[in-house]
């Protein structure tokens, strides 16, 4: 039994070995913004033309289509948030994007990642109107803005678009665009075509006229095409752009700014050098006051380490400063359920019990402790990473829960293998001193 125990504990100290150097061989660690630098966008959405119950949803949509468009381009852990703010003595509320780009730290580059984002919408121009316009014998650009005068907003906006492609005309084989709209949309483009039969229903992209068909009946099954002077390529483009970029809202970008990778670095550094201050303080401690249990709690430490800094990788978790502090607090917390074992062992060894009687018992009663406890940090995190409206409160928590649970195998696990594996065969006076804590006098087994 102890052989096989030995040969367990070997393997899985040899196989931490093998994690560990994988995790550093391999690819890098994701750094986030304050850590990796990059680029951070301030965009001002105009909601002005939004119902103001609808405001909300709109800025979540807003939000969701901006990260779709932003992950299509392959940056890494993008940060998207939206941001309510105004003046004091002011009754105006502005909605903002906060676009965050890691490792992006060209401006040009990160505006262009976010892209040409296209805002759809439709604008009647009613049959009076066409009229009134050819009557004033207007030319260029003085008949354009005439028109823009007395066109009519509809609401219908690329929010309500499903879907968008790609098709060919089958008697000219030109490249059109075809629009499906969603439930919504299609009640709303029925009623705006029943109504409009003979007025033009004008096609705009941010602001531009693409399309400008005459209604001729109404069309119920919420399908609309787009035609113009498209090749193929300019074609697919819009209806890649469409499909990951149908702003809700329009937006315009109001500031821009760069972070430099020197802070990172300093960070990153400075949070290396906490962790293995921490480490070896703590292994010091450990050595001294629990010997033998100490140099296994040290072993566990160092598994639990590794198991952490390779689960940063594997799954991979984008690391903030925030993010290095919860892993720096949780060494200290992998600590704590092997402090709980080696005191409850101490308590069996007083009553007189034998060394691996011991450690059964001290392991048996300790769980429900470490059970417990790790329950309670756990439930703390959930709702801090829910919760939490901002990534440095988010990255902490996740770090903190995955060094909770990754401490409780740890403990449970490889600290146990460890102390058996290691632990002296007799009960002498010797022994129970190697296996116990402290200075305190132990009672000799009868």
């Amino acid at each position: 039994m102890i052989l096989k125990t030995r040969i367990i504990a070997v393997f899985l100290l040899i196989l931490a070995f093998i994690i560990g150097y994988y995790d550093y061989a391999s690819k890098p660690f994701k750094l986030g913004l304050d850590l990796n630098g990059g680029t951070h966008l301030v965009y001002k959405a105009d909601v002005s033309k939004i119902l103001p119950g609808e405001v909300d949803d709109s800025m979540n949509a807003l939000r969701d289509v901006i990260e779709r468009r932003v992950n299509v381009f392959g940056v890494s852990e993008p940060i998207v948030l939206i941001e309510r703010g105004g003046f004091l003595d002011s009754k105006e509320v502005q909605e903002k994007l906060i676009v965050e780009l890691p490792g992006v730290t060209n401006v040009e580059e990160a505006v262009k990642n976010i892209g040409q984002t296209p805002f759809l919408d439709f604008r009647i121009l009613t049959v009076a109107d066409q009229k009134a316009i050819e009557d004033l014998k207007l030319e260029g650009e003085a008949q354009l803005t005439e028109i823009n005068k007395r066109l009519k907003d509809t609401g219908l906006t690329g929010r309500m678009l499903d879907k968008a492609q790609l098709v060919f005309d089958p008697n000219t084989n030109q490249p059109i665009v075809s629009l499906n709209f969603t439930s919504e949309g299609r009640i709303f483009f029925a009623d705006i075509t029943k109504k409009n039969i003979g007025n033009v229903i004008g096609i705009f992209l941010d602001g531009n006229p693409i399309s400008m068909p005459v209604v001729r009946d109404e069309i119920r099954d919420g399908k609309a095409q787009i035609s113009g002077s498209f090749d193929v390529k300019s074609a697919q483009e819009l209806v890649r752009n469409l499909n990951y970029g149908a702003l809700p809202v329009p937006i315009e970008l109001i500031s821009t700014q760069t972070i430099g990778a020197s802070l990172g670095q300093s960070a990153v550094q400075g949070g290396v050098r906490a962790g293995i201050t921490a480490f070896i303080i703590i292994a010091i401690f450990l050595l001294i006051w629990y010997r033998l249990p100490g140099i296994v709690a040290i072993v566990s430490l160092g598994v639990y380490t590794v198991i952490m800094l390779a689960l940063f990788k594997l799954i991979p978790v984008t690391l903030t400063a925030a993010g290095i502090a919860g892993f720096i607090l949780s060494i200290g917390m992998a600590v704590d359920a092997n402090i709980l074992i080696f005191e409850r062992m101490k308590e069996e060894l007083a009553r007189g019990r034998g060394i691996w009687d011991a450690m059964h018992e001290g392991f048996a009663r300790a769980w429900l402790s470490i059970r417990d406890s790790n329950t309670s940090s756990i439930i703390t995190g959930l709702i801090l990473y829910y919760f939490g409206s901002t990534s440095v409160v988010t990255g902490f928590a996740l770090v903190f829960l995955m060094g909770v649970v990754v401490s409780m195998f740890t403990a449970i696990t490889a600290s146990r293998l460890f102390l058996y594996a290691l632990a002296p065969k007799g009960s002498t006076k010797f022994s129970r001193f190697l296996v116990g804590n402290g200075f305190t006098k132990l009672t000799q087994i009868k």
